[in-house]
């Protein structure tokens, strides 16, 4: 495949599990332990994906999205956010900052899988048809 992940969680189980299982998947990912590591590793070699943890030292996963959403290079790139934070008000805060996906913890790991599977197809899809036009439905 080719495409890149970047895995941002405090907590290295979890990142060694969400690691093993998009390498079996044949993505390459890179791992970050907070919110400032993520934008580093967003700007010094840009993802195709990022799977954001909420609660982290130094930058929360709020604070990191609000600002990968408002850098240009970042604007558009796809994020989940899989945290623990599962209150209404932590939801609708994820969605207003502009998460693609929001998955709470526990998680089932097939579920993450086709999520990045889906918005990594979404993402690199090339439209088809006449500008303004959605491209047409597969399945």
């Amino acid at each position: 495949m080719g495409q890149r992940v970047l895995v941002v969680d405090d907590e290295p189980p979890t990142v060694k599990m969400i690691q093993a299982a998009l390498e079996r998947e044949g993505l390459e990912v890179a791992t970050a332990g907070n919110g400032a590591e993520c934008l580093l590793a967003a700007e010094s070699n840009p993802p195709d994906l990022v799977i954001l943890d909420v609660v982290m030292p130094v930058l929360d996963g709020f604070e990191t999205l609000r600002v990968l959403r408002e850098k240009p290079a970042t604007r558009e790139l796809p994020v989940i956010m899989l945290t623990a934070r599962r209150e209404d008000r932590d939801v609708v805060r994820g969605w207003m900052t502009g998460v693609d996906l929001y998955l709470t913890k526990p998680f089932q790991m097939d579920d993450l899988l086709t999520a990045v599977r889906r918005i990594l197809t979404v993402a690199h899809e090339e439209p088809s048809g006449e500008e303004g036009e959605p491209p047409p439905l597969s399945g």
